[in-house]
């Protein structure tokens, strides 16, 4: 999922190097525009905007907090614990 840059903004405005964040966010996405972004492992180049973003991101050292939509790990293998039916019983 693409972060906003209202979102990008905001988490970067409270950092001390909140310029330097900005800068670099900036110029990878400069560079995936111009078609010269590309991937660290495979070196390949970067196609799809959301994963120029999340190089930018990660980069730039900006934390990408993890939306709501996950569902915590199960502490059991059948998932029993997770949907909350152990009746008190240590699984």
């Amino acid at each position: 999922m693409a972060i906003s840059r209202a979102q990008m903004a905001k988490q970067t405005a409270n950092a001390p190097s909140s310029r330097k964040k900005t800068k670099k966010v900036s110029k990878v996405m400069r560079e995936f525009k111009s078609g010269k972004l590309k991937s660290g492992g495979s070196g390949r180049k970067v196609t799809d905007k959301k994963q120029a973003i999340a190089i930018a991101l990660s980069e730039a050292g900006v934390n990408k907090k993890a939306s709501g939509g996950a569902l915590p790990k199960a502490k059991c293998m059948n998932g029993i614990a997770k949907r909350g039916r152990t009746r008190g019983r240590v699984v």
